[in-house]
């Protein structure tokens, strides 16, 4: 027969060895975590440098052509503006036009 006092000594440790068993999956579990951490940020910095190590980014031709890009649209913007600022004027010619021949009418010619 056990004791009193022994039965509680066990349960205390039980209790220990419990707790020791949780810490020590906990503790794995914790460098299986770090572990895959390190993979992806390994993964990150290699996919980092792969994006750098592409030549177009470097290369001249790829940056004229951005820039040609660029200035083709300024182009283009500059000239829808001088259609429209040429529209606008041949509005108002055309309108003045009418006076004139609406005047040029009432007085008899």
């Amino acid at each position: 027969m056990t004791k009193p006092g022994e039965s509680q000594t066990k349960s205390a440790t039980d209790h220990i060895l419990e707790i020791e068993k949780v810490k020590k999956e906990a503790d794995k579990l914790m460098m299986n975590k770090l572990s895959e951490i390190n993979d992806l940020k390994n993964k990150i910095a290699n996919l980092e440098e792969s994006v750098k190590s592409k030549d177009y980014f470097e290369r001249p031709d790829y940056k004229f052509l951005v820039e040609e890009n660029l200035n083709l649209r300024r182009r283009i913007t500059e000239l829808e503006q001088e259609i429209l600022e040429t529209k606008a004027d041949n509005i108002k010619l055309a309108r003045q036009i009418e006076d004139k021949m609406d005047q040029l009418r009432k007085s008899g010619m």
